[in-house]
């Protein structure tokens, strides 16, 4: 929305020192001014400038030759107009100046003459309408000066960037109103009554609405013995000051009330009316229209348009019809200023791909009330401008339209909202300053009625932010809430998880972030039984694809195709984790059951490619480290690896799958993914997973951590090499070590495992590393010698094991 301040001027009065703050105030009052230029900047490189000398053109008979004093130095013009004299005073324009009509000023030679510039008319400055000769300047000018500092040319032009619920300000006189409202000025109202009292128009015309569900309202008046001609200068100084192109007096007219009211008008010839009436309806399938710009529109049954008694002669509140536009013959014209629905307007414009002035503030609402006011001001304008004839009357058809409500206004609840302490008063002031009704009843509550114009208003909130608005926001004192110093812990599973991810990407591991919907085959990718719970899929009642068809019931098919996506784009080596939420479902009627889970993924090399180290793939053992690590860190004691039964292993590898036990309780696995279920997911090469359920995870993670005193006395570490059956589990040994309950023992792993020659084929060789201190005293060989002999014979007795020989 472009802006005037010198047509602001003509509603209120402004002061030249206050132009500066008005676009900071209109911002801070809710219309971001977006810019703000001089629109006489384009006259900046013209001067006054005084002829010397006047010599005829050698090569043209009504050309001359000029010498021009612009004050530094003198110029030479080749100039035609007829009314130029020696020591005439004149707006010279020097090369580099654009023009009006959007060319740009050269030097240049013209006949075989050079000239350097162009001595210019009122209209070629659009200063005035006369074009006739050089524009005559005062004689008390200096040569040099600018023209505009010589003529005080002054006017700003505001761009404002509104928004969608504020068409009140698509006007002249709506910026006004808030520039009158934060000035504490008064606006005036351009005249708009007519003396006409009689009814002669329904002799002429009628209107005929058949859609009032999109058409309320329609109003229209006559205007007889029109003259077309161009509008007088004021009229098209007004249009072009906001960018838009004089046409004819009629429609500059429409345009300027436009601008003015923020009511699009529109002016039909009359004598083009077919029976000359105006009927409003929707289109017909099939029908066609061509409008001013001569396009032609196919039209849809949704579609309103303005008719009269043969055919569509504009499409309603958005263009007119080149059938029924002015013309220089025009003699009679029938205004309209209607009120249409914004919800059709908006649907045909975006549907046609047209955009108007008009259609612009038809899709965000007009004021109801305001169509007599528009469409008399325009009659009125007609009938003055050019002597034309006003019929008496006015036809009004309308139906019910939704009118402002009262709202009740707390003050109370107002300045506790706002954080304010506005009095009774200067509540009242603020929006009586804007034209709203304000009624004080007997407590502390106004009883408000907005006016018609303000069409986003509904609500006491809606009252509130014009209050705050108009009292200015930079007003309203600064508050912190009142927090307590005391600091919430964040919830549990929200600490678990982020502690989670601080501790895998420590492991070299990437977070993934996948949807919670799957394709609906992954459970047959993943190999699962039919009586698998993970089965329970809840399905999407309008996924966006198949391959978001079903709440996830594992966190694996996400991973897989991450890996699958990056293994295409050449990233073999990927280490990468998620924590996210499965979905098991529990029949229709119930919610799903939903359990948190942590999964982690390996492929490739162990570690990246170096100079310094070989390609070396990774493997269980890889995945079971990150585990037993991520359970260490944690500090979840009695955590066992025992191997997968072969039935359990669906999308893990029977044999190299480990489930994982606290105590006796499952927790997750850990595992090679199962070969057929690579192929499934498209992939070439071995990936490794763990999964851990952290809804059984979290209640074992010790909420205080306890420490001992650093040891006082050396450790002696002992080894025990046993052979045992190939099928034993070495966990199983540890686990009876421990069960003996040696106070010595201070730890106990397992660090060599050898199958082959000369160890028999059905059996293997394992060895133990156990590390004996005591808290008191330095340990003797001898004693630690025969307590390590008790396990050792502990262990062959109870594994039948035999030592090597």
């Amino acid at each position: 929305m472009k802006v005037s301040l010198s047509w602001i001027e003509d509603y209120i009065q402004l002061n030249r020192e206050s132009y500066s703050g008005i676009a900071d105030a209109l911002t801070m009052a809710g219309l971001e001014v977006d810019s703000v230029t001089s629109r006489y900047e384009y006259l900046n490189s013209v001067v006054v400038g005084r002829i010397l000398d006047i010599k005829p053109h050698p090569h043209a008979e009504k050309l001359k030759i000029c010498s021009v004093d612009i004050g530094k130095h003198i110029i030479s013009v080749v100039c035609g107009a007829p009314n130029i004299y020696k020591n005439m005073l004149v707006p010279a324009a020097l090369p580099g100046t654009r023009l009006l009509d959007g060319s740009v000023l050269e030097k240049g030679i013209i006949r075989n003459e050079l000239s350097e510039g162009m001595l210019c008319s009122e209209s070629e400055l659009g200063l005035g309408a006369d074009s006739s000769g050089v524009m005559d300047l005062n004689q008390k000018q200096l040569p040099g000066n600018i023209l505009t500092q010589a003529l005080d040319l002054s006017d700003l032009v505001f761009e404002i960037d509104l928004t969608p619920n504020r068409p009140d300000c698509l006007s002249i006189i709506g910026i006004a109103r808030e520039i009158a409202a934060f000035q504490q000025t008064t606006i005036k109202h351009p005249e708009t009554l007519l003396s006409d009292s009689g009814n002669k128009i329904s002799a002429f015309t009628s209107i005929t609405i058949k859609s009032p569900d999109l058409c309320p309202r329609y109003a229209a008046r006559l205007v007889f013995d029109i003259n077309i001609a161009p509008s007088p200068f004021w009229l098209q100084d007004r249009l072009m000051s906001v960018g838009l192109r004089p046409v004819n007096n009629i429609v500059d007219i429409t345009n300027f009330v436009m601008m003015e009211t923020g009511q699009p008008l529109h002016a039909f010839d009359f004598d083009r009316l077919s029976d000359h009436r105006i009927v409003v309806r929707q289109a017909k399938k099939g029908e066609t229209f061509i409008t001013l710009d001569k396009k032609e529109l196919l039209l849809t049954p949704d579609m309103l348009m303005i008719c009269d008694g043969e055919k569509p002669v504009a499409l309603a509140g958005i263009m007119g019809g080149h059938n029924s536009d002015i013309t220089e013959s025009t003699t009679r014209v029938l205004i309209e200023s209607a009120y249409f629905t914004p919800v059709g307007i908006r649907k045909t414009s975006k549907k046609l791909s047209i955009s108007s002035e008009s259609s612009h503030r038809f899709e965000r609402g007009v004021d109801p009330e305001g169509i007599i006011t528009a469409l008399n001001r325009a009659a009125r304008l007609m009938s003055e401008l050019d002597g034309s004839s006003l019929i008496e009357g006015i036809i009004d058809k309308h139906s019910k339209i939704n009118i402002a409500k009262p709202i009740t206004l707390n003050v109370g609840d107002t300045n506790r909202l706002l954080g304010t302490s506005l009095e009774h008063y200067e509540i009242e002031n603020l929006l009586e300053s804007i034209e709203f009704d304000v009624e004080k009843t007997d407590n502390d509550e106004f009883v408000v009625v907005p006016p018609s114009f303000r069409v986003d208003i509904a609500r006491p909130v809606d009252l509130m932010e014009e209050i705050a608005r108009l009292s200015g926001y930079n007003n309203i004192p600064t508050t912190y809430p009142l927090i307590p110093a005391e600091a919430r812990q964040p919830e549990k599973r929200l600490r678990l998880r982020n502690r989670l991810k601080r501790i895998m990407t420590g492991f070299g591991f990437t977070e993934t972030i996948n949807y919670s919907f799957i394709n609906r085959l992954s459970c047959d990718n993943l190999r699962l039984e039919s009586d698998d719970r993970k089965r329970n899929v809840i399905n999407i009642l309008n996924p966006l694809t198949e391959e978001q068809a079903v709440m996830r019931t594992s966190l694996l098919p996400g991973l897989l195709e991450t890996i699958r996506r990056n293994t295409a784009q050449q990233i073999k080596n990927l280490r990468l984790f998620e924590v996210g939420k499965i979905y098991i479902g529990r029949g229709e009627d119930n919610l799903p059951e939903e359990i948190e889970m942590l999964a982690g993924i390996w492929t490739g090399s162990r570690t990246d490619a170096s100079w310094y180290s070989k390609k070396i793939g990774c493997d269980f053992f890889d995945i079971k480290g990150v585990a037993e690590g991520l359970f260490d860190i944690l500090k979840i004691d009695n955590i066992k690896f025992a191997c997968m039964p072969e039935n359990l292993c669906t999308y893990t590898r029977p044999g190299h799958t480990a489930q994982i036990l606290q105590e006796k309780n499952p927790v997750g696995l850990a595992g090679e993914i199962h070969p057929q279920v690579l192929r499934n997911f498209d992939l070439k090469q071995t990936a490794f997973i763990f999964e851990l359920d952290l809804n059984v995870i979290s209640d074992l993670i010790p909420e205080t951590i306890s420490s001992k005193p650093i040891p006082k006395f050396p450790s002696i570490s002992r080894d025990i090499t046993i052979i045992i059956d190939k099928d034993l589990e070495s966990s199983e040994l540890i686990e009876t070590i421990k069960k003996m309950g040696e106070k010595l023992i201070e730890n106990l792993y397992l660090f060599d495992v050898f199958e082959g020659k000369p160890v028999l084929q059905n059996k293997k060789s394992i060895s133990l590393r156990i590390t004996y201190r005591s808290k008191h005293k330095t340990l003797e060989d001898d004693e630690v010698n025969y307590i390590h002999k008790n396990i050792t014979n502990r262990l062959l007795g109870e594994f039948d094991a035999s030592l090597p020989t």
